[in-house]
């Protein structure tokens, strides 16, 4: 739907900048702490989680070890929890040399809060535009208690000089720094809140049960888009259809060829009239394209000036060009005469027993006025049924195809062999359900939109042999009272069915099987092409009943990731599914062939996301021939407007003392300081670590030893020997403007203020990890 919803938000967290580090994150634990703090930005009613790399937390695919209270859901997987936990078993090492009180219950709480859900909002990470806190949002009344016992752990925490001299100066300021606005959010509040954490993981519903889903836009500027499908070749392309008659190749990283795969503009029959319903109207891909290019389409065309058919063809792909059609290759299969301009049908699709199906509707009109009973109930007729045929060999008789053996009316005199189920008014887009991912439950059953005449619009599930009941039903209803009370009859009822107060054409969907959204899972999503409403069906399983859930654009909080709109164009006419079960729908904001403002959207649910590398495609190589056209979106993101989702004015703290104004440090001046001023005095002018520090060859067990064994002691004493070796500096010497490279056999000190150590916290923290490695792989390999 395209309508915003303006739900009351309660104040974001006004997560002060001096908390912020103007350099990188000091540690790939300040990463994760992050995405705990934008889950918790929302009101209690409509919470928001999200992880410091701008998307929604997960379920792990295995157990943590470490931070175990966010292996149910968070945003860590076992790499990112190893990573936090390695840095623990550090910081915990140099404690114990320096002899400070160890305080691990408070720093292993302090740094897991980067797996929380609400890690984004924790670490004031919401805003992509805005860099992250070094430290999450705790709650006074903790502070104080961390401040009072644990204060000095903070310099292995955090690189931001302003917190660290806060910190030492006076509490209550410090609190006040790292305190949030909204008391729901900071930690430990936010465990405590049921609001917050009851339907974590869940698809975020509005107040009227509304199902709030997100977008992001894949493809524009198109005229009329009525389908777009995979090759399933295993490389992942999309092919793009206008009504117009041509079809465009769109590759995995969002680009358009130059040329198009297809062009039946000159064959095909359409006008630039409102809602003409003629045109290029279906395509499939044979089950072994890969292996024999072999494709089909669907399309309006006029005969000698005069007579409207609907063609079905079999065409190749180029034998020089994987990315262009055959134009010569063209074989007609199948014609069929229109006896109106509307109810074209246009489904083409291959079941999972490999055989194509045509869907075609009732010859147009209004009540399928043709004989006696109509087309859709005249078995003899091809308009207003479900076909399928073999198009894996030719008819002894002629034919282009061949009949199934198991089609339902073989020997039947007064039905054509081609029918698979009749009664149907116009199919517009079916889809084949490809199965659970895990169970495979519902692999192979195929769903329809059938639009309804004047009253009612419906979902069908095809079976073999099926009667539909047009035009003695629509929906639910009688239509026609005479063959409604046909005791011959024996229709079948759709699953669904709405009436025209709710929409007046349905445009079939998909039921969702992807990766990357596990909530959708199981979901029937489809929509209707007037009001533009989306809407979904969950089965209930033991009773094989479908329940409605409304589906609505998420608000401007659930839809707070960067990408993401929550808007789209009016009139929905086709849903489509990629290669690896994503999906997505075209809608167009002006229902003319030859319009191009056609767009083709990605549904994404904001609440939960599939873990960190179980979505990853390997697709094969495609080779291009000509230019691409890279994507260019033109639909506005909810994080472009005007309201952003953590940046709310700057705060000014009144220190309870003046700091001292020394040579060796700058501070600022005055009493009163704004949050800005002071952030950017603050920032930290020392070098990033080596890359070579900060790489973890492997991911350690987080049990580590807390004494050196004997070997150990050796090597230790050794490298001491070593360094009392070197030859001293002259006394009184200074070196100005020379930067002096720490050994790698150097010992941490405490002095962090001395002229002479010009490396950051951060480098000797890291070159110190990398000699406690070196150290154990001696002893390793000894052993």
């Amino acid at each position: 739907m395209s309508s915003t919803r303006n739900a009351a938000r309660s104040p974001r967290g006004a997560c002060c900048a001096l908390l912020r580090t103007a350099a990188a994150p000091s540690s790939p634990g300040t990463w994760l702490i992050w995405s705990a703090v934008l889950l918790v930005g929302v009101q209690p009613a409509a919470a928001h989680p999200q992880c410091l790399d701008f998307e929604p937390p997960f379920k792990p695919q295995w157990h943590l070890e470490f931070c175990t209270q966010y292996q149910e859901f968070g945003c860590c997987d076992q790499k990112t929890d190893n990573m936090i936990a390695e840095r623990y078993w550090d910081i915990i090492e140099l404690l114990e040399k320096a002899g400070h009180e160890l305080c691990e219950p408070m720093l292993k709480e302090i740094m897991c809060q980067e797996c929380s859900p609400y890690a984004a909002h924790l670490y004031d990470a919401e805003d992509p535009y805005t860099p992250v806190r070094d430290l999450p949002g705790l709650c006074f009344g903790y502070c104080s208690k961390f401040h009072s016992k644990c204060r000095h752990v903070l310099r292995y925490l955090t690189v931001n000089q302003v917190l660290l001299d806060t910190s030492e100066r006076d509490m209550s300021t410090f609190c006040s720094m790292v305190d949030l606005s909204d008391q729901d959010y900071c930690y430990p509040n936010v465990l405590k809140s049921t609001d917050l954490n009851s339907n974590l993981g869940r698809v975020v519903e509005d107040p009227r049960g509304c199902l709030q889903l997100c977008l992001t836009e894949v493809a524009n500027s198109l005229r009329n888009p009525v389908l777009m499908l995979h090759s399933g070749d295993d490389t992942h392309r999309m092919f793009i259809a206008e009504q117009v008659g041509f079809v465009w190749v769109y590759l995995r990283d969002g680009s358009r060829l130059e040329r198009p795969f297809l062009d039946m503009s000159g064959e095909v029959l359409t006008t630039p009239w409102l809602g003409d319903e003629r045109g290029f109207l279906g395509m499939a891909f044979h089950p072994k394209y890969r292996y024999n290019g072999r494709f089909f389409i669907y399309y309006s065309v006029q005969v000698d000036g005069k007579v409207e058919k609907i063609r079905i063809s079999e065409m190749k792909v180029s034998s020089y060009d994987m990315n262009t059609a055959d134009p010569f290759s063209e074989r007609v299969v199948l014609e069929i005469e229109e006896p109106a301009a509307n109810h074209n049908g246009g489904q083409l699709l291959f079941g999972q027993d490999g055989y194509l199906y045509i869907f075609t509707g009732d010859g147009g009109k209004a009540g399928d006025p043709f004989g006696k009973y109509g087309n859709a109930q005249n078995k003899s007729a091809l308009l207003g049924k479900v076909l399928r045929i073999d198009v894996d060999g030719n008819d002894p008789r002629g034919k282009e195809y061949r009949i199934p053996p198991d089609n339902p009316f073989l020997g039947d005199p007064k039905a054509r062999p081609e029918v698979f189920a009749y009664g149907v008014r116009n199919m517009w887009r079916c889809s084949v359900d490809r199965g659970d991912p895990v169970s495979r439950y519902g692999r192979g059953r195929i769903f329809c939109g059938d639009v309804g005449q004047n009253r009612y619009e419906e979902i069908d599930i095809i079976v073999n042999g099926g009667n539909y009941g047009w035009r003695a039903k629509e929906g639910f209803e009688c239509y026609d009272i005479k063959l409604c009370h046909n005791s011959s009859l024996d229709d079948i009822l759709p699953i669904f069915a709405y009436s025209h107060h709710v929409g007046k054409s349905v445009t079939g969907g998909y039921v969702y099987r992807g990766c990357e959204s596990p909530n959708l899972n199981g979901l029937y999503i489809f929509g209707d092409y007037m009001n533009g409403r989306l809407m979904a069906l969950e089965e209930d399983k033991t009773t094989g009943s479908w329940k409605e859930r409304s589906v609505c654009m998420g608000d401007q909080t659930t839809c707070s990731f960067p990408g993401l709109i929550n808007h789209h164009h009016k009139f929905i006419i086709s849903f489509a599914e990629d290669e690896a079960g994503e999906l997505y729908f075209m809608a167009t904001s002006y229902p003319s062939a030859m319009s191009p403002t056609g767009t083709v959207f990605k549904f994404m649910d904001p609440s939960r996301r599939a873990p960190p590398g179980k979505c990853k495609q390997k697709p094969l190589p495609v080779k291009v021939r000509g230019k691409k056209f890279p994507f260019v979106p033109r639909e506005r993101t909810v994080l472009q407007t005007n309201e952003k989702p953590t940046r709310p004015p700057p705060r000014k703290y009144n220190l309870t003392t003046k700091p001292p104004v020394t040579s060796s440090q700058r501070r600022p001046t005055t009493a009163t300081a704004s949050v800005s001023t002071v952030a950017t005095a603050a920032k930290p002018k020392a070098k990033p670590p080596p890359a070579k520090a900060t790489k973890t060859n492997k991911a350690k067990s987080w049990k580590k030893s807390k004494k050196l064994n004997k070997k150990e002691k050796k090597v230790q004493t050794k490298n001491t020997l070593s360094k009392k070796a070197q030859p001293k500096k002259t006394a009184g010497m200074k070196l100005v403007g020379v930067k002096v490279k720490p050994t790698t056999n150097q010992t941490f000190t405490e002095n962090l203020n001395s002229k002479t150590q010009t490396n950051s916290l951060r480098d000797e923290i890291s070159l110190k990890r990398k000699n406690l490695q070196t150290v154990r792989r001696r002893k390793q390999s000894k052993k």
